[in-house]
Order: C-alpha cells, then structure tokens, then sequence
C-alpha cells in the first residue's frame, strides 16, 4: 500500500509533467517541422529501446525467452491490441476515420483560416448554449412563480 505521502509525490510529479508538456506542445505547435522532426526521432529511440529489451529477454531464455519469442510475442500482444481497441486506432487512427466518417479534410490538410473558422463557430455555439440556458432558467423561475401563485398548498 502507498502511504499519503508518497501519493502526493506521484501527484506533484504528474502535474509538474503534465504542465510542462502543455508549455512545451504549444511552443512546439507553431512549428510543425521542427515538431515533427522531434517527435519522429524520438519515437523511433523509444521503439528502438523496446525492441532490444526484448532482445535481451528472449535472449535470458526460460519463459521470457518463449514469451518474447517473435511469434508468441505477436499473437500474445495482437491480442491485447485488438482487446484494448488500439489495433485499429494506432494504425489508422481515430481521427482519420472520424474525418472519413464526416467526410472532412484530415486536420493537417485544413488551413489556418479553417480552424479559426471552425474554432469561432464553435464559440458562436456556445454563445447560443449559454443564452438558451439564461431563457430556460428564466421561464423556469416565471413557472415557479406562477405555480406559487395559483396553487399556494403545493
């Protein structure tokens, strides 16, 4: 079991992570080549790790070696993809098939001028939401209030 301490660690850590991130991907986000060629490259160290670790356990034999055996590991892990939805969603991915679906452009191939839009009609709707949540709370009251007018007992 953790204690309460180390918990608020793990928390603090996270946090700190995940607000570094957002700092690091919107200063990122204005340079999408410069974003690309990071990403890509570390992915592919990352994959690269992976992969030789399980190198290296095959290589240790026993059932690490049977477990990352090439065609045990691909049923075993095709399994757990397909499971968790990520078959699908890695190698075409969720907004490629959403965008398909909607017969939409992919969001790389948007303009700058085509999400501002997008973004101002969503804020346009919101706007609307807003307004339309102020007239139901005030018809709301006026039902209240006539309710308290012509059936006092209630």
């Amino acid at each position: 079991m953790m204690n309460t301490e180390n918990k608020g660690v793990i928390k603090e850590t996270v946090g700190f992570f995940d607000k570094l991130e957002d700092i690091i991907r919107g200063h990122l986000s204005h340079y999408p080549i410069v974003y690309t060629l990071i990403g890509s490259v570390a992915i592919v160290l990352f994959w690269r790790g992976v992969w030789h670790t399980a190198d290296i356990l095959q290589e240790k034999g026993g059932w690490l070696g049977w477990l990352f055996y090439e065609p045990t590991n691909l049923v075993i892990v095709l399994i757990i993809l397909l499971a968790t939805g990520l078959f699908v969603s890695y190698f075409i991915g969720d907004t490629i098939l959403l965008s398909g679906i909607k017969k939409e452009k992919k969001v790389a191939d948007r303009t700058e001028s085509e999400v501002r839009a997008e973004e101002g009609e969503i804020k346009e709707l919101r706007t609307t939401i807003k307004e339309m949540k102020k007239n139901v709370d005030e018809i709301k009251e006026l039902v209240i209030e006539e309710q308290k007018e012509h059936h006092p007992e209630v």
